[in-house]
């Protein structure tokens, strides 16, 4: 299913500067979630907050984009990388109806941030909404690569979905993680071919008490070690109204699993009601940064670990203010990218305000969802 994107990509990737390979920089891990937890069960604690230093006063990607045409309701979460000068956006599109069940998954690059071009679809769902369709609604692309092999991984969200009930919201449901790696190797094989390795996460009878029916809603791993460690995240939708979505951590001994849950520690703290899609980035000084989906009005969340395993409590950035308020509901961060020494660009989609246009009975925003920009800086305390 991913081999359709091979030719578009190998046709486009002369256009783009050639990549250079991805350092792999390393920090000492435990083996085990578990000894993190007995050596250290304290929770780590905020030296530093993230401060926005320009904020784009409007989208530089939406459905009226070149590239975008018969993307009706626009774009939500993935990751945004950049490797050797290019942006490289790795997006869910949410192409037609029903809403939040038709989708693609896209690959976009841009040399200026601002200007971006559609370079292929890397998947598409069935778009079937009976329930019976494991890959009705496919969501959260994040391509990662792994030096171990020397192939990039991309890892995306694959849903059943059906219409909602009075008691259940049924549209994404029993989300499990998919795994497709690459065939053309290096850091340039980013534009795939991508292969499905098959799933490496999904609720079952080793899932915690807090995951529900949504099974699991986000994946994103990275390196702690010689192990691996993933923020995932669930919710019970079940039962309506929902009382919370939350993210625990899983570890690994390769990108490739066996994934296991770390139930010692799960559910993080790091929000008391609602946080998702979390992206970690890895500083300079050893010290790691997730930025997420929260429930902030304009705003991103963002939390810091000393290990990578113990996460400070969660704090707020805000992306859209006064003049720049551009969108009805402010979404998911798309990743921190280091531009300087302590300096960022933040990627982050986001709902645009239209006249009229009010969310549905389950709260949900079906106006476009498009790509906005803020400059940010690290600042330690």
């Amino acid at each position: 299913m991913f081999k359709d994107a091979a030719a578009e990509y190998n046709r486009r990737v002369r256009e783009t500067p050639r990549f250079v390979e991805v350092r792999n920089s390393l920090f000492l891990g435990s083996l085990l979630c578990f000894s993190f937890w007995a050596l250290n069960s304290s929770v780590a604690r905020p030296e530093a907050e993230l401060v926005a230093t320009k904020r784009f006063e409007a989208p530089v990607l939406t459905i009226r984009s070149r590239g975008a045409e018969g993307n009706k309701y626009g774009f939500e979460g993935g990751r945004v990388l950049k490797l050797n000068g290019t942006y490289h956006l790795f997006t869910s599109e949410m192409i037609g109806d029903p809403h939040w069940v038709r989708m693609s998954l896209a690959h976009w690059v841009s040399q200026d941030r601002v200007h971006w071009m559609r370079l292929a679809t890397v998947a598409e769902s069935s778009g079937d909404f009976s329930g019976k369709d494991p890959r009705a609604a496919l969501w959260s692309p994040m391509p990662v690569y792994n030096p171990a092999d020397n192939h990039w991984n991309l890892f995306y969200v694959a849903y059943q979905a059906a219409p909602d009930t009075a008691q259940q919201w049924l549209t994404n449901h029993e989300g499990r993680i998919w795994r497709a790696v690459s065939e053309s190797p290096g850091v340039e094989g980013i534009g795939g071919p991508y292969t499905d390795a098959g799933v490496i996460l999904q609720r079952g009878r080793d899932s915690d008490a807090w995951e529900g029916l949504q099974g699991t809603d986000s994946f994103f791993p990275y390196q702690v070690g010689d192990h691996w460690y993933a923020f995932y995240g669930s919710a019970h939708t079940e039962k309506i109204p929902i009382s919370s979505w939350q993210v625990g951590l899983a570890k690994a001994p390769d990108l490739a699993g066996p994934w296991v849950r770390c139930t010692d520690q799960n559910p993080l703290t790091v929000e008391k009601r609602f946080i998702e899609n979390p992206i970690v980035t890895k500083l300079d000084d050893g010290t790691y940064v997730a930025v997420y989906d929260n429930d902030e009005p304009n705003s991103i969340g963002y939390t810091f670990s000393e290990d990578g395993i113990h996460w400070s409590p969660g704090q707020h950035l805000v992306v859209q203010e006064g003049n720049g308020l551009w969108a009805s509901q402010v979404r998911t961060p798309l990743g921190l990218i280091q531009e300087g020494k302590d300096s960022f660009t933040l990627f982050y989609t986001a709902n645009e305000k239209v006249s009229g246009m009010k969310p549905d009975g389950n709260g949900i925003n079906t106006t476009p969802g498009s790509m906005g920009l803020v400059e940010v800086r690290l600042r330690k305390r």
